[in-house]
């Protein structure tokens, strides 16, 4: 007890939890599971109001657009605020965090989370309250991106700290399990009440119902991470690795290279993710080949093939290095964008098999994408910084990237997502290799003196 209660940093509610849990044993197995809840309600969250920014927004908020496109393109621009506010959020929960303590930083957090994307579900339309739709739409969007700043607990360092030296790549593959679960979710919801109820009834009351799920989903998730977050044992861990919230200020200007660095490397499965979810159902809805409710489903089978080649890039990286394993995926995505746009472009079969195929690459490469570089930081600043490496490569690798597609298969063809993901691919070889050189000029450097 006496870490808790010399914590400055820990309030009343978290020295309480750690109270009720002292004589319950903290296994990595239990952070496990807790940081792939934890992701699965964030990624629920964000995959709900993705595509309700498809099937429901253009058609609900956006009337007034002129054409479906113009609409999508409007509703994608609103789905890029999360992005932009996320950042400012991580700022203002920094200081809760180091003021009143992890437990009330993510109590405070997720329920902001849940209340703005629950709150989504009783937005009135343009029909109805005119230009106060899209005000209140952009609102609880950036309520949501506000929230998910603070929702970063450091769970996940935690967890790759703790690994053993030969399992660092199964162990960093875990958090990222939690992205297929909540795609899947969320589009099975949606899939569900797209293909069961009128048009007319869907636009009306049916897509609300995945945005409640959302806030049950959130509670539950807060408990199950608050069990973790207010043990004795996770406190400890906490302070023996110095995992606690610095300034951000003070850790730019100690690493402030490398959060840009970070930011840069997961780009490619960054672009790649969007362009499995987000984009091609989009893309779907305006232009056809089959449903939007159809393809839910098989964006729902393949994500769960995503989930398997998560679980496989763990294995992989674990044999060849995660850097490695980084460099490969993006190789692969690079080669992929030459027939991407033709097999989304081929009608019902050549979608099908663009997201088989897709989310299969996308798995290999997003599950080594999260804290790649992480290991440069120093581990008094590791909690801080790797949450605004998060931040940023979120903000310049996914904001802005089913804008930037539909904007540019629209105007110039389908083709130019390829150019989309071989960008991508180029920025994450290039922030690899920088990470190499530096690596090797640092080590190389003491042997010198």
């Amino acid at each position: 007890m006496t870490t808790a209660a010399g914590n400055p940093t820990s309030s009343d509610f978290e020295r309480d939890a750690q109270r009720m849990h002292d004589d319950k044993p903290l296994s990595p197995g239990s952070i496990a599971i807790g940081v792939i809840i934890g992701r699965m309600s964030e990624f629920f969250d964000f995959f709900v109001y993705g595509i309700a920014s498809v099937l429901v927004f253009p058609y609900l908020v956006f009337t007034f657009a002129g054409d479906p496109v113009t609409a999508t393109l409007m509703s994608f621009a609103v789905f890029s605020l999360a992005f932009l506010a996320r950042p400012v959020g991580s700022l203002f929960f920094m200081w809760i965090d180091r003021t009143y303590g992890r437990g009330t930083k993510l109590t405070i957090a997720l329920f902001l989370l849940g209340g703005s994307t629950a709150s989504l579900a009783f937005l009135p339309g343009y029909e109805t309250i005119g230009v106060w739709s899209v005000a209140l739409l952009a609102l609880f969007r950036l309520g949501q991106g506000f929230a998910l700043g603070g929702a970063w607990d450091g769970m996940a360092s935690l967890l790759a700290l703790n690994a053993p030296k030969q399992h660092r790549g199964w162990y960093a593959m875990m958090p990222q399990l939690g992205a297929p679960f909540g795609f899947a979710l969320a589009s099975a919801l949606f899939g569900y009440f797209y293909s069961s109820l009128t048009p007319q009834d869907f636009l009306t009351w049916g897509w609300r119902y995945p945005f409640f799920v959302a806030f049950a989903i959130n509670v539950v998730a807060l408990f199950a991470r608050l069990r973790i977050v207010g043990s004795r044992e996770f406190g400890e861990l906490f302070e023996s690795h110095e995992l606690r919230p610095r300034t951000v200020s003070e850790t730019i200007s100690v690493h402030g290279r490398d959060i840009l660095l970070g930011a840069f490397v997961p780009l490619a499965s960054f672009a790649m993710f969007h362009l499995v979810t987000i984009f091609p159902l989009s893309w779907v809805t305006l232009h056809g080949g089959q449903s939007p409710g159809e393809f839910l489903f098989v964006q729902i089978i393949g994500a769960m093939v995503g989930l398997c080649a998560v679980v496989v890039s763990g294995a992989l990286a674990d044999r060849i290095g995660r850097r490695k394993q980084l460099m490969v995926g993006a190789v692969i995505i690079a080669i992929f964008s030459f027939s991407a746009p033709f097999l989304l472009d081929a009608g019902g079969r050549g979608q099908d098999a663009y997201i088989i195929i897709g989310f299969g690459i996308l798995g290999l490469s997003f599950g080594q994408a999260s804290g790649a570089v992480s290991s440069r930081f120093g581990q008094q600043y590791r909690y801080t910084g790797s949450a605004l490496t998060s931040d940023l490569a979120w903000l310049v690798g996914a904001g802005f990237a089913p804008l930037v597609a539909l904007g540019l298969a629209s105007k110039f063809g389908i083709v130019f997502i390829g150019g989309y993901l071989i960008s991508g691919a180029i920025c994450t070889l290039a922030a690899l290799t920088l990470s190499r050189i530096l690596d090797a000029a640092e080590h190389q450097a003491p042997s010198q003196r």
